[in-house]
């Protein structure tokens, strides 16, 4: 506990609004922004999946997920002390609020509630490497049990101050290696263990429409302004540097996708700009409150022909039916702006030095991890109620086999 009067109004008032813009990301960013690349028959399942798992994670980070995450405890997974936001007290009449060790310039509420929109937009990333052939219950139980056994975990080796990897000097500023490799290998397990959808590669899926993609992607560049630039717990330069680089990375991986667009398919697409910019998003996301504006633009314009190259050649190298690119893009795009976080970090703005080597053993660390763990948590998912619906629900839609929902026209 301390003194209210410690608490920063400024920084609460900008953390408050961070953790809007990035509840703002998912719903429904995340929702349109795969709704509308899936078929028409499995839009409504898309974004059903998204809000259900705002939801089920929201209680999950109340009940667990921030104690495990946040707390001291060992180096590998905190304590029970915030169980049930046990402990996060306003105390008027004494004048004391709970504050985080983490954060002590913020009620620990509004700490708690930032980094639970983070636990709710990685869950939902995953959505889009395993829409319309997964069971929406078999769903809800992966993403739950993924969440607290994969999410919380990783989280606090890197973001919890006692953290083995933290403590090593592997850096992630706002979840390159958290959120985005985290969510991408994940999802890449998903679209194998799951297999196909049927179909596959011999007819073509049409997009429902692209036009709620662009919509979600625009929520997406805006609200990761409160991703990144929130990370920086405080309203100060650093969450300023934090959101120049965010944009200018942004706009850089939009034109560097389109550009490879255009050169190897002769025109470009509204789908590769928006794939572009978000990819470029999600590279300068562990350098944000490390780097300047000028390696913002490398950042971007190397994601975009990486996560290009990771949407079109590698996936087929793969063979997977990542559905929505969620590997070739997060995946891809969390690994390339994690290893150049090591090489463009700059002390003089971070007060850190940077190592690719060290970045790199991040990386593989949480891609084993997501990766072994999410393995068994879908075999043991099958074993509970089964993974995949059977082939006339899947022909049907799902949105008709699992809700008995439609949309008209």
């Amino acid at each position: 506990m301390a003194k209210q009067d410690t608490i920063n109004s400024t920084d609460t008032a900008w953390m408050m609004t961070s953790t809007a813009l990035v509840l703002l990301m998912t719903l429904p960013g995340i929702a349109l922004f795969y709704a509308g690349m899936v078929r028409k028959k499995s839009v409504i399942n898309t974004m059903a999946s998204v809000v259900a798992i705002a939801g089920l994670l929201s209680l999950l980070w109340f009940a667990v997920g921030y104690s495990l995450a946040f707390t001291p405890g060992t180096a590998w997974l905190g304590g029970t002390d915030r169980m049930w936001f046990s402990g996060l007290n306003y105390l008027k009449e004494a004048g004391l609020v709970a504050v985080s060790h983490v954060a002590p310039n913020v009620p620990e509420s509004v700490y708690a509630m930032f980094q639970l929109t983070f636990f709710i937009i990685t869950g939902a990333l995953i959505v889009g490497a395993l829409v319309e052939r997964m069971r929406f219950s078999a769903m809800l139980w992966f993403i739950g049990m993924w969440s607290v056994v994969v999410y919380a975990p990783i989280a606090h080796w890197v973001w919890e101050p006692s953290g083995w990897l933290v403590q090593m000097g592997v850096l992630d500023f706002a979840g390159g290696a958290v959120v985005h490799i985290n969510a991408g290998v994940s999802g890449l397990v998903c679209a194998y263990m799951l297999g196909a959808r049927k179909g596959y590669g011999k007819e073509p899926f049409e997009p429902f429409n692209l036009g709620l993609t662009m919509a979600g992607a625009g929520l997406l560049w805006v609200g990761w302004f409160g991703f990144n630039a929130g990370s920086a717990v405080a309203a100060d330069g650093r969450a300023g540097l934090a959101m120049a680089v965010t944009h200018i990375a942004a706009a850089a991986g939009a034109m560097s996708w389109m550009l490879g667009e255009w050169v190897v398919r002769g025109r470009p697409s509204l789908l590769g700009l928006c794939s572009g910019l978000v990819a470029g998003l999600v590279a300068i996301t562990p350098a944000a409150g490390f780097v300047t504006p000028q390696a913002a633009l490398v950042f971007g314009l190397v994601a975009g022909l990486a996560c290009y190259w990771g949407a079109t050649g590698l996936k087929r190298m793969l063979n997977a039916d990542d559905s929505l690119d969620v590997f070739g893009v997060h995946g891809i795009g969390g690994i390339v702006g994690s290893l150049m976080t090591g090489f463009f970090a700059s002390k003089s703005i971070s007060g850190v030095t940077g190592s690719v080597a060290m970045q790199a053993l991040g990386a593989l660390v949480v891609i084993a991890y997501s990766g072994v763990m999410s393995a068994a948590l879908l075999w043991v998912t099958k074993l509970i109620v089964g993974l995949r619906v059977d082939d006339n629900s899947e022909l049907v839609g799902l949105d008709v086999s699992q809700h008995r929902e439609h949309i008209a026209g």
